[in-house]
């Protein structure tokens, strides 16, 4: 079945996982995928994430959660911008999640970064997703 949002597929099994308690969770591998996993794995949200190859070409991401004292590290994840409304911001206009306590995660044309990369690159780009 062809999915019309990977990356938000990607964000629902992150966050159904949590809220089961699982140590971790699977999802088909893209480049977009592993670039958002890297932000996350940086700022601290997961543990980190393998690819497993499977056959005839197809690969796996395999995400490691993270919790803290038995709660979950991320509290909300939510996808801005989606393929039938696409959100762009401007360095100048990106707003601060939750006033600092969470990122954005942006595809920019210097790559996927957090919100503060972007400011430090001053770059703008596509806002992906919400995290706290």
């Amino acid at each position: 079945m062809a999915l019309s949002d990977p990356l938000g597929d990607m964000l629902t099994r992150i966050r159904n996982g949590q809220r089961v308690g699982k140590p971790a969770v699977t999802s088909p591998a893209s480049k977009l995928r592993a670039h958002v996993l890297d932000v996350l794995q940086k700022e601290g949200y997961i543990r980190g994430y393998e690819l497993h190859e499977l056959d005839h070409g197809k690969a796996e991401l395999s995400i490691a959660l993270k919790y803290y004292e038995g709660e979950p590290v991320i509290r909300s994840i939510n996808r801005v911008s989606r393929p039938g409304q696409r959100v762009y911001s401007a360095i100048k206009d990106l707003p601060k999640v939750r006033n600092g306590l969470g990122i954005a995660i942006l595809s920019t044309p210097r790559g996927v970064m957090s919100d503060a990369d972007a400011r430090a690159a001053n770059v703008g780009g596509e806002v992906l997703c919400r995290v706290f």
